[in-house]
């Protein structure tokens, strides 16, 4: 059985610079990429907001630069997926879809979290050509143009709101005839003059030649009564929240209700000594590049002096 120093799980912004740091540390780090190579950012195109890159980036190319620095300082980057990990002594065990077995002493975990869908056949069609889980990361692009955010939460009406400050119109549909969101959200997308909410609303496709031009919407209007037409948009927001990919570690970490890792204080820190957090998976907050790369570098750090005390 294979024996490494540092075990790192997912390939994003935060396994990347957790090699990095354990690279650059002696600590010979392994890293296991998982099913997306370079994490949810490649999901995407172009990233404006990452530090250091003044005219922006594709997704795909700085996520090429983060591995190749990683292996730059020796980290060992493999293809492969962890499906099995055991943490009830050490050194922990972990299994590869390959069935090949691996003792860590210390186990990074940046599996990050994925964001939920519909399930349209056209949401992977137009994906990056209309189609984001992230106002953040996107919205840019719509500057002065009309999009819509599917969703009734806080997290759909922090979205609108942060679109309706670049966009010149949002529509938010709602499948049900109220918000889900917090009374402070409600006020806020209710007030915004730029905001439309279509309450009973829900998404049958998306339409368009060379990337979204619209929504085919349908709205209940009774029992068995309902309308249905098209909405002309630019842009097309899912706003229906992230599931972790933490399901191989519910056994041995403490998650919170949706299934994030809880991380203890503001460390990467878990409830196993030595198994640490880092990126999306322990963040229902932020889910930004540049917040997952400094979460992995902590996580590094945590690993390296962890190790010293074996």
């Amino acid at each position: 059985m294979e024996h490494v120093k540092c075990l790192i799980i997912g390939s994003g912004p935060a396994g990347y610079t957790a090699a990095i740091y354990a690279g650059r540390a002696n600590i010979n780090p392994v890293l296991y990429c998982g099913l997306q190579m370079g994490g949810q950012l490649t999901q995407t195109t172009i990233v404006e907001n990452f530090p250091g890159y003044p005219e922006g980036v594709d997704a795909n190319q700085m996520m090429m630069e983060f591995r190749q620095q990683a292996e730059r300082f020796g980290a060992d980057i493999r293809d492969g997926i962890i499906v099995k990990a055991d943490f009830s002594k050490r050194p922990y065990r972990l299994t590869t879809d390959r069935n090949d077995e691996l003792e860590a002493d210390t186990v990074i975990i940046a599996t990050g979290a994925s964001a939920k869908y519909l399930g349209l056949d056209d949401e992977k069609k137009y994906n990056g050509q209309g189609v984001s889980a992230c106002a953040t990361c996107d919205g840019f692009f719509y500057r002065k143009k009309v999009v819509a955010v599917v969703g009734g939460g806080d997290t759909a009406c922090e979205e609108a709101t942060y679109l309706a400050q670049l966009c010149s119109k949002v529509y938010m549909i709602v499948r049900k005839p109220y918000l889900r969101a917090s009374d402070i959200m409600k006020k806020r997308v209710e007030s915004n003059e730029k905001i439309e909410i279509l309450y009973e609303h829900n998404t049958l496709g998306l339409y368009g030649e060379n990337g979204v031009e619209g929504a085919h919407l349908v709205k209940r209007k009774g029992e068995a009564d309902e309308e249905r037409y098209d909405l002309p948009i630019d842009g097309f927001f899912l706003a229906i929240g992230h599931q972790p990919n933490t399901e191989i570690f519910k056994e041995w970490l403490e998650l919170d209700e949706t299934g994030y890792i809880k991380t203890q204080g503001d460390t990467p820190r878990t409830n196993i000594p030595g198994v640490f957090a880092a990126g999306d998976c322990a963040d229902p907050h932020y889910r930004q590049a540049i917040v997952a790369a400094g979460s992995g570098c902590k996580a590094a750090l945590e690993a390296e002096r962890y190790l010293q005390t074996l």
